[in-house]
């Protein structure tokens, strides 16, 4: 603990040196975001969306500064503490004990401390959990704002108390943020039913991509392209992959099923679902994946399958769409907004029925090759990472400031 608090104090120190140090009077916002574990990262959707805002308001001239959340333990030495940048963009590391459900608790705690020395214009909060320390700065005067990436207290993965403190946190962004940014209209629905509270809905964004072919998945699992169904994503029990495995069994096709993603304190549900795939040598696990492994995942795959339970907006699936990618998803309201008339659904949970799809998708190659085609720009329009940056900064100014901007405008 001491030294953890030691840490801490130097990492302060360090902040507050960097605040008197930027220039004075700068028309350019000063942003802190909180609740990413690591960017730059591809550990989680979070981390993804949290990184394309951070480096786009950087290019635009704006101060931006990410607490990212350093896990250590008794077997690992902790980091020494030091500024970083990363693409123009600040990285404070707040380092905290490795101990599921108290880290992300800690973290967003002691990284609120410091963003309180920073003189912000806006603190952003990304996630439940880390909105329950967003009371703090909007006490302190500062403009809170905070995205609800997804209702995360549902999540199977949690024990009681932590979706406790969860939707705590939903509550306490209800109550404190200037702003709440929800990703699309399911949620939107449900915190204007739930607690009488608009928000305002930004999605994720897409980025152009460019197809690969299929070399190192071939030399790695022996994959090659339109010989596999993907699923992709973290390996926790809401994505819905042990029906993805269950329903696959009874798949007649020559095709594999692969299975890439890394875990997310979820080790005994991975050791679960390995077991059960066991039974199937057509079932692969890469693991956690980026680069080009996970290029050429997306490129070369046959179908992309996201069989989730809960979803706030899935990059993964985002991604799949910017890859050209025939996608099939469970018929939850959060896929269903996603792909509009552009992929296929089955019912949620419902494990002979993504049998029947996927048997029928394996079967039709013509269907597949036609839903491919109707992967339009529009959704690039749509989902574009500019345009909902501009979005975003728009919610960090105060009303009043936008207001005494225009008029200055007006008056020249």
């Amino acid at each position: 603990c001491a030294s953890l608090f030691y840490a801490v104090l130097r990492l302060s120190g360090t902040c507050f040196i960097m605040v008197i140090m930027q220039k004075e009077g700068s028309s350019k916002l000063k942003i802190a975001m909180i609740g990413q574990k690591e960017v730059p990262s591809r550990s989680g959707g979070i981390e993804v969306a949290v990184e394309a805002l951070a480096v786009r308001m950087a290019e635009k001239g704006h101060q931006v500064t990410l607490y990212n959340c350093y896990r250590y333990n008794s077997r690992k030495k902790m980091k020494k503490e030091k500024m970083k940048f990363y693409k123009g963009v600040h990285i404070c590391e707040v380092p905290v004990p490795d101990i599921k459900g108290i880290a992300t608790v800690l973290a967003s705690l002691i990284a609120t401390v410091l963003a309180l020395r920073g003189q912000y214009d806006c603190i952003h909060y990304h996630a439940e959990g880390p909105a329950a320390m967003s009371f703090i700065p909007r006490f302190f005067g500062i403009r809170t704002v905070v995205t609800i990436h997804g209702l995360d207290w549902k999540r199977t993965k949690w024990g009681s108390f932590a979706s406790w403190y969860l939707k705590k946190g939903e509550k306490t962004a209800v109550s404190w943020a200037d702003e709440i940014i929800v990703l699309n209209q399911a949620t939107k629905g449900y915190f204007l039913e739930t607690y009488g509270r608009k928000t305002v809905m930004i999605p994720n964004g897409i980025e152009r991509t460019e197809k690969r072919k299929a070399n190192v998945i071939t030399q790695n699992w022996g994959l090659k392209k339109d010989g596999y169904i993907l699923y992709l994503g973290r390996i926790v029990p809401e994505k819905g992959i042990e029906n993805l495995i269950r329903a696959f069994f009874n798949v007649v096709t020559d095709k594999k099923l692969v299975i890439a993603g890394g875990l997310s304190d979820t080790k005994a549900f991975y050791k679960k679902i390995k077991e059960i795939a066991g039974q199937d040598s057509r079932v692969i696990f890469t693991g956690f994946v980026q680069g080009k492994e996970l290029e050429e995942l997306y490129s070369n795959s046959y179908i992309y399958c996201l069989p989730s339970e809960l979803e706030g907006m899935p990059i993964s699936l985002l991604e799949a769409i910017s890859y050209g990618n025939c996608c099939l998803c469970s018929d939850i309201p959060e896929c269903r907004e996603l792909l509009e008339n552009g992929g296929f659904l089955f019912k949620m949970g419902d494990i002979e029925d993504l049998c029947r799809v996927l048997q029928i998708l394996c079967q039709h190659p013509e269907m597949v090759e036609k839903s491919r085609k109707e992967i339009k720009n529009f959704m690039f329009e749509k989902y574009d990472w500019d345009k909902i940056t501009e979005k975003t900064l728009a919610l960090y100014e105060r009303p009043e400031s936008s207001s005494k901007k225009k008029q200055k405008r007006n008056s020249v």
